[in-house]
């Protein structure tokens, strides 16, 4: 597997970073497993799905945070599960945790957003768990593009567990308005569900037109990743984007 290129600044302040998107299941899995696949990953920005949302949640995301290199920017149980870390090489400028509509009987769901600048560039940064009902993770697509188009940045990147695949009407609205990082660039593997039968993509990362895509996938084979660790980690794979934004 080719390597991914690492992050950096350019000479003409282009940022080229590395998002992470990653479903932790609540972390009741193997933590410590966790934990070395989002360090090995590397990333400047993890968008994070199913963090704890209930007693010491915060405590948990700080664990999180700290075990995977990294540090809080916002969400959890404040944006219903949705959660932001980050390296310190981002610059945080504002954050905003969204509660979206809620159908009765469904769970409640909600955006963790953020807007950072890293080098010249900056963008707006959204990690999304889209719902399992068909009509309300349709609408859900709708409003993250709005919130994204609403935060006011040249650039923006979304991640996260869409509980629909490619050719789905929720993946494919979103899709037809940002690039899907697998679809530009593919790199690593594809599927992220389930770990011991990868078999769907129900998990991606988008970016605005743009920026550009240098390569996303499943980190398999990544240096220090082991697919002992990604089977033990959570019940998703996680997907790693390498994307240059130019300079504001």
């Amino acid at each position: 597997m080719p390597d991914l290129p690492a992050s950096g600044t350019e000479s003409d302040g282009s940022a080229v970073i590395r998002v992470l998107s990653y479903n932790v299941r609540s972390m009741r899995d193997d933590r410590a497993a966790l934990a070395r696949v989002i360090r090995a990953c590397a990333p400047d920005i993890a968008l994070i799905q199913e963090a704890p949302r209930f007693f010491r949640w915060r405590k948990a995301a700080a664990w999180l945070a700290r075990e995977s290199g990294l540090v809080t920017v916002t969400g959890g149980a404040t944006a219903a599960g949705p959660l932001i870390l980050s390296s310190l090489r981002p610059h945080l400028v504002r954050t905003e945790d969204v509660l979206l509509p809620r159908t009765p009987g469904l769970h409640q769901r909600g955006f963790a957003t953020a807007v950072v600048r890293i080098g010249g560039a900056r963008l707006s940064v959204l990690s999304c768990h889209l719902s399992l009902a068909a009509r309300e993770r349709y609408d859900q697509a709708g409003l993250l593009l709005d919130r994204l188009a609403g935060m006011g940045e040249p650039h923006a990147i979304a991640g996260g567990d869409l509980n629909d695949r490619p050719d789905g009407p929720a993946f494919r609205r979103i899709a037809a308005s940002l690039q899907d990082s697998w679809a530009t660039k593919p790199w690593g593997g594809e599927y992220t569900s389930v770990p011991e039968r990868p078999h769907q993509r129900i998990d991606a990362i988008f970016a605005t037109p743009g920026i550009e895509v240098l390569g996303a996938g499943v980190p398999m084979g990544l240096p220090g990743i082991t697919e002992t660790d990604l089977r033990a980690a959570t019940d998703h794979l996680p997907v790693l984007a390498a994307l240059r934004v130019p300079a504001a």
